[in-house]
């Protein structure tokens, strides 16, 4: 682990986890691939965010939905030593049992009373197939999980975008459209770039953002600016 200015009882852990969907639907039309790809190319972007912030230690961990749901990096792993091993797909879409599983690390303990609020991203392409109501009020009814930065990534059309409106569970902030391999690439690093520099940073050093809960959420990029058209894109792939 690397050494901090002021040492390590400085620094404040912040606990980032990927909730991916590995469903069989993720199979088609390489959606599973463009996830490794798009996760493994942002992991050097929030390397460099963390650098930057040494009042903060980013702990990364993901964790993997399908038939039931697992833990694909179980222990919070150091962002500077993270390493990213790709997701396969099959399976259906138990999405509530994956937020159980979430709130389950979010409770004190593991969680600690001085950690910075938690990074939660849920990637989906599909419906959530059990009893996703159950997984999201236990996750909100958890203290950390209110408290968390909950960011949705619709993969294609076929998403359920009210289940991850609801998953959010902030008016201002949407999930985000992503239709090809480009703009899921481009929404995974403004996660991991502009969303986690506000959660470890002070809220005064926010500007132009959406307060979720006690965090600033910057803007999210449109999809002009991540190589779409809108949501019927010529180019649409998925």
């Amino acid at each position: 682990m690397s050494r901090r200015p002021g040492g390590e009882l400085a620094t404040r852990p912040l606990h980032f986890i990927w909730i991916a969907d590995c469903s069989g639907s993720m199979k088609t039309d390489g959606k599973i691939q463009a996830l490794n790809v798009a996760i493994r190319e942002a992991i050097p972007h929030m390397q460099k965010v963390a650098l930057e912030n040494p009042n903060a230690q980013v702990l990364v961990r993901a964790l993997k939905f399908s038939t039931g749901a697992q833990w694909h990096v179980s222990q919070p792993t150091p962002v500077e030593v993270f390493r990213w091993e790709d997701l396969q797909a099959d399976g259906v879409t138990d999405m509530g049992k994956a937020l159980e599983m979430v709130t389950a690390q979010l409770k004190i303990p593991p969680m600690t009373d001085r950690a910075l609020p938690p990074v939660l991203v849920l990637i989906s392409d599909g419906q959530p197939t059990d009893s996703f109501e159950k997984g999201l009020r236990a996750l909100l009814d958890e203290p950390w999980g209110k408290k968390a930065v909950r960011i949705a990534i619709a993969i294609g059309s076929d998403a359920d975008y009210d289940v991850l409106q609801q998953f959010i569970a902030h008016p201002e902030i949407k999930p985000l459209q992503a239709n090809n391999p480009e703009s899921l690439v481009n929404y995974i690093k403004w996660v991991s770039t502009a969303v986690l520099k506000s959660a470890s940073s002070p809220a005064s050093q926010a500007t132009g953002a959406v307060a979720a809960s006690n965090v600033p959420v910057p803007q999210a990029p449109t999809a002009a600016a991540v190589g779409e058209s809108g949501p019927m894109a010529a180019d649409d792939v998925w």
